[in-house]
């Protein structure tokens, strides 16, 4: 066996492996990113059956066609030098217990629904958390994510952003504890609470009680912008994976697909590069970065006889850390024949409030973005994605056996509530179908390489804090969703950012941060 050595190795071709790998490579360092499956990408990457193009994840982008962006994706593919064609619509469906009704980015259009279904005093405490959230957000964007890093430099490539952050320093508090504090002092409509438990959720696996208030902050600030519109893909996730993919190619990146780590190796207490399932080595002389989450990371440096103290206390200090629930999810394929012509690309079903936002099954999200891009599906047919956000129990499904009876009845019994959420919409979406995949926790976590098929740490806002990228191993660091709040696209893309930048020299990050942001 040939074994190799390069500067850096990143472990994981998610969204924030290529986005950091892609970063480290324009920085001129030599850069391998090894992928164990065929497809990079992660949870967002596409797949294909019978003609229909499916993506696996996410389905709801924003800040990605326009700039000045706050969006820290933008800011790697500008970084990059990358870019895609992007869809835009401003609508989505909304199926909640109190009605069902079309709904649009922007604050205003949300008035229109408050006046229908609640009162005018339902309208002025919404119109008063606008005014409240306003500084909020020009808090939680005013140092963008292109300037941070992970040790003491920040302080001066932070530095022009200085005046900028000066008049929102008083807010930096309120940024860092709960949401449910901001909520609970300024309005108390069931349905303006229930609604911004719903957003919290959606954008970090907890509600408004275990919500940063900067992450909520950050997307009032992006979609309650005027004239703002929701981005799509064209050609579906696969098209920025493969725009990341170029990126990485372009500055002397490489990406291995079929490179399953099945170790990290330690010597003199430092991570030194990893070994293959194959038994290949790849040695690194800089760093070993992961893009696993934290769990699937410790799964990497086991717990030895000789282990080293730095591992044992990587262990001690991130094995505990709760993870958010799984996924179960519907790949639909059916024919498009007479669908209703003003069907919404992306539809949010919650069942009930009083069960809680988190409830297992209580909130589907359902995308259907043929309707955007018909490339994605055969002419006349179209592309269905139906999945429960971070709210299926693992524990439903640790011990089954995939080839087993009982898996199959269970995915059978916990895949109806994705039917009846797309049947709210499309009644005979069953007679229409021709191809039909289910997903489950356990999918989740045999193909995205995920502990418990997570969607990532479940960490509450004013009882933990989330981790920096480096770890108590020197040379062993970790990006994405386990070391930045949030749950998603902008969370992972900000993670490689800083960690990304914290290997720049503090001119190489500032001569970056001009191109990108000037």
């Amino acid at each position: 066996m040939v074994n190799i050595t390069t500067d850096i190795v990143v472990i994981g071709s998610g969204i924030g492996g290529l986005s950091c790998g892609a970063l480290l490579a324009r920085y001129s360092y030599d850069v391998v990113v090894c992928e164990s499956h065929s497809i990079p990408g992660g949870a967002a990457h596409s797949f294909s059956r019978q003609g229909f193009i499916f993506d696996s994840g996410p389905s709801l982008f924003s800040g990605l066609s326009s700039r000045p962006s706050p969006n820290p994706l933008a800011h790697v593919l500008d970084a990059l030098g990358e870019d895609l064609p992007w869809l835009n619509y401003d609508t989505w469906g909304c199926a909640i217990p109190e009605g069902t009704f079309l709904t649009q980015v922007g604050a205003e259009q949300f008035v229109e629904v408050l006046t229908e279904l609640r009162s005018s005093q339902a309208v002025q405490e919404w119109r008063r958390l606008q005014q409240v959230m306003a500084p909020l957000g020009q808090a939680a964007t005013a140092l963008p994510p292109m300037a941070l890093r992970n040790d003491w430099q920040v302080v001066f490539s932070a530095a022009r952003y200085l005046g900028a952050m000066l008049p929102y320093l008083p807010h930096v508090s309120t940024l860092t504890k709960p949401y449910a504090q901001v909520v609970k002092s300024t309005v108390s409509d069931p349905l303006i609470c229930n609604w911004l438990d719903l957003l919290c959720f959606l954008l970090s696996g907890l509600p408004a009680s275990g919500t940063l208030t900067a992450e909520i902050a950050f997307m009032f600030a992006d979609w309650y912008r005027p004239g703002v519109q929701l981005d799509f893909p064209q050609g579906g996730t696969g098209a920025l994976v493969n725009a990341l993919v170029r990126g990485l190619h372009k500055f002397g990146g490489e990406l291995r697909l079929n490179s399953h780590v099945s170790k990290i190796l330690i010597e003199s207490d430092r991570a030194v590069g990893i070994t293959l399932k194959t038994g290949e080595v790849i040695r690194a002389k800089r760093a070993v970065i992961s893009n696993a989450s934290i769990w699937d990371t410790l799964k990497l440096l086991p717990l030895e006889h000789q282990t080293s103290p730095a591992v044992k206390r990587l262990h001690r200090e991130r094995q505990n850390i709760p993870p958010c629930p799984s996924f179960m999810h519907l790949h639909l394929g059916i024919d498009g024949t007479n669908l209703p012509a003003d069907l919404p690309c992306h539809l949010i079903v919650v069942n009930d409030w009083d069960l809680g936002i988190d409830a297992p099954q209580n909130v589907i999200l359902v995308s259907i973005p043929s309707i955007l891009d018909p490339s994605l599906a055969p002419t006349g047919k179209q592309v269905i994605h139906a999945y429960t956000p971070a709210n299926e129990p693992f524990a439903l499904w640790a011990n089954l056996d995939r080839t087993s009876e009982k898996y199959q009845q269970l995915k059978q019994q916990r895949s109806q509530a994705l039917w009846q959420a797309i049947e709210r919409y499309i009644p005979d979406v069953k007679s229409r179908g021709e191809v039909t995949l289910v997903g489950t926790p356990l999918t989740h976590a045999r193909f995205l390489r995920r502990y418990q098929g997570s969607y990532g740490p479940a960490i509450a806002a004013g009882k933990e804090m989330f981790p920096s990228p480096s770890t108590p191993v020197p040379g062993l660091y970790c990006c994405s969703d386990s070391t930045f709040p949030g749950i998603g696209l902008p969370a992972v893309a900000a993670s490689a950012l800083v960690t990304a930048n914290s290997f720049a020299s503090l001119s190489q990050h500032n001569a970056l941060i001009e191109e990108v942001l000037s």
